[in-house]
């Protein structure tokens, strides 16, 4: 004899009942009730998002071991409620195989860098992969993301190491062509300066020559007899005493004229001689 019990679903899921045990109907979320002993519940469906991750451990085509962590999300179809209840066993270990067999079939025609570049690649492979097979099984896949890319510590510091060694290579080669351009610009600005103290003194110089062609026109015409000699011998006498009153008048000043002559440089070396005794 069978008797009512009562039973409540919880919203987003689905109860199994069986009758003797074979599959009778689903229960909508609510208060349902169930014949009992001859109906049981068999086991509760539910639709909310699941996530799975897996931890899958591989080499690249370089030869380096890496693990990836690969996040599935998935859900049950409500039109396959049935498929998804009764057609796996364990719904969690066929998504872990099915990972496994991706990942390991394609992580291993790539390069270490060139993995870190496909990650999108990688994860669309895998939600294609699942999304074929699961969806005869009652699950459709919403994503699989491929969360974390993590080769052995050793292997992250060589790639720093690498990468550190790119930037300082970079940071020299940009202070040299710093300096080039430094030295450049000084060169050039060395070059302008010399050119304008070059014009400087020699419009310094046609000026001086100016003046002494007009005092020597000037001497000429005032005073009969003078030759063009007469005033240059003057005209190098009074710079030759401007040049002494300069010179003694500097501070610390070491300079020592000595006159052209032999016997002039002799006496003036022999005075020198003397001071220096004194």
């Amino acid at each position: 004899m069978c008797c009512p019990c009562c039973l409540c679903v919880s919203t987003s899921e689905v109860v199994v009942v069986e009758r003797l045990g074979k599959f009778d109907r689903f229960l909508s979320p609510g208060f349902n009730v169930i014949w009992c002993p001859c109906e049981q519940h068999a086991g509760s469906v539910s639709f909310r998002v699941q996530q799975l991750d897996v931890r899958v451990e591989t080499k690249t085509k370089d030869n380096v071991f890496l693990t990836t962590v690969v996040s599935v999300q998935y859900q049950v179809i409500r039109e396959k409620a049935y498929q998804a209840f009764y057609a796996l066993t364990n719904t969690q270990q066929q998504i872990t195989a099915h990972i496994y067999d991706v990942m390991r079939s394609q992580l291993p025609t790539l390069e270490l860098d060139a993995v870190f570049e496909a990650k999108e690649e990688l994860a669309l492979a895998v939600k294609n992969a699942l999304q074929e097979t699961m969806s005869g099984y009652g699950y459709q896949i919403l994503q699989a993301l491929i969360t974390d890319i993590d080769p052995d510590q050793r292997v992250k510091n060589a790639m720093n190491e690498i990468n550190s060694a790119k930037r300082l290579k970079f940071a020299v080669a940009e202070k040299a062509e710093g300096q080039k351009i430094l030295q450049v610009k000084s060169a050039e600005a060395e070059a302008e300066a010399k050119y304008l103290s070059g014009v400087g003194v020699a419009k310094q110089r046609k000026a001086i020559v100016d003046g002494l062609r007009t005092s020597i026109v000037d001497f000429s015409g005032n005073i009969k007899g003078a030759t063009s000699k007469d005033v240059m011998d003057l005209l190098l006498l009074t710079q030759y005493f401007d040049c002494i009153r300069d010179v003694g008048s500097a501070n610390h000043c070491k300079t020592t004229f000595v006159s052209s002559s032999n016997d002039g440089m002799r006496d003036s070396l022999l005075v020198a001689d003397a001071a220096k005794l004194k």
